[in-house]
């Protein structure tokens, strides 16, 4: 027998293997993608949020103010829009763009991208937090398909100092349903798996640092600057909004006088000490109802200031 023919079955069974994990990744993809679009809650919350703010356009003398309210879980838990619309009903009309464990990078390009699309809003509300504005992190799940075009893929791995190989692995994540949401189905199946599995996963997430690096007030100006020149240059003020979190008291005022300084309104609408573990979830930082009340109330008291 030829060397040709005892090396057939080989090549046959190198054929199958390969044909076989085409379909595979292709079916995996499509299943992702399917499950994404139907079956997670904050991918369909936040898709229909986008698509709202893009709506949002300069308004008439007799019309409220158009305002486009972006930030993570501490505005998701804290502020109730649905009530504050209706204090402000006369006055406001909010969009909200609220996804979990987001900092700067999500929001900026985020912003971007919903002008891009033709948003055109008065108020451009940002939340205003050292963790969020300092962080040089992306969200790799939702955030990449939802708040960045592929262009900014690699423009924001630059502004991470990522290498190419980091950068190209983003790219996947942009463009793969299963690529950028394999770590959130892992979750879901943990959550519907252990019991309070909430509870544990704050108990397991390591302590947040309550002081800052040495250049944050320069790395927090710049951002700033950068937030307030994007919004302007849409027609836009940005308003800097704090949530109240107890342990980023001193930094956050050291972040309110930075603001103030390149002339970008920011807000306090409650004082965290005012507010006890009562008003909080078992974290210590995201605000529970009662929480959420409290300062939701409070920030319709200063919407004026919109």
């Amino acid at each position: 027998m030829s060397e040709k023919q005892n090396n057939s079955p080989a090549l046959a069974c190198a054929k199958g293997i390969v044909v076989f994990s085409i379909v595979f990744l292709i079916a995996l993809e499509g299943l992702s993608g399917y499950l994404l679009r139907h079956h997670s809650v904050t991918y369909r919350r936040v898709s229909r949020q986008i698509d709202e703010a893009v709506r949002a356009g300069p308004a008439k003398p007799d019309e409220p103010t158009q305002v486009v309210m972006i930030g993570n879980s501490l505005f998701l838990d804290g502020v109730q829009v649905d009530r504050l619309q209706e204090l402000t009903s006369s006055k406001l009309r909010i969009y909200p763009i609220f996804l979990e464990a987001t900092g700067y990078h999500d929001w900026l390009y985020g912003l971007k991208r919903i002008f891009r699309r033709g948003a055109r809003p008065q108020v451009v509300v940002v939340q205003f937090e050292p963790n969020g504005l300092l962080s040089n992190q992306i969200r790799t799940e939702y955030s990449l398909s939802l708040f960045f075009d592929a262009a900014d893929v690699f423009h924001v791995g630059s502004d991470l100092g990522l290498d190419r190989t980091s950068k190209s692995s983003l790219l996947v994540a942009h463009w793969s349903a299963f690529g950028s949401m394999h770590s959130v189905i892992r979750t879901q199946i943990l959550r519907h798996t252990i019991p309070y599995f909430r509870e544990l996963f704050f108990l397991i997430l390591p302590q947040r640092s309550t002081t800052t690096r040495p250049d944050a007030e320069e790395i927090a100006r710049a951002r700033l600057k950068t937030l307030r020149d994007l919004s302007a240059a849409h027609g836009a003020k940005l308003i800097m909004l704090a949530p109240p979190v107890p342990s980023f008291e001193k930094t956050l005022g050291k972040l309110v006088h930075v603001a103030q300084e390149i002339g970008v309104t920011t807000l306090v609408p409650i004082d965290a000490t005012m507010l006890t573990e009562q008003h909080y979830e078992s974290d210590l930082l995201h605000l529970n109802i009662a929480g959420a009340t409290l300062f939701t109330s409070a920030l319709a008291g200063v919407s004026d200031r919109f």
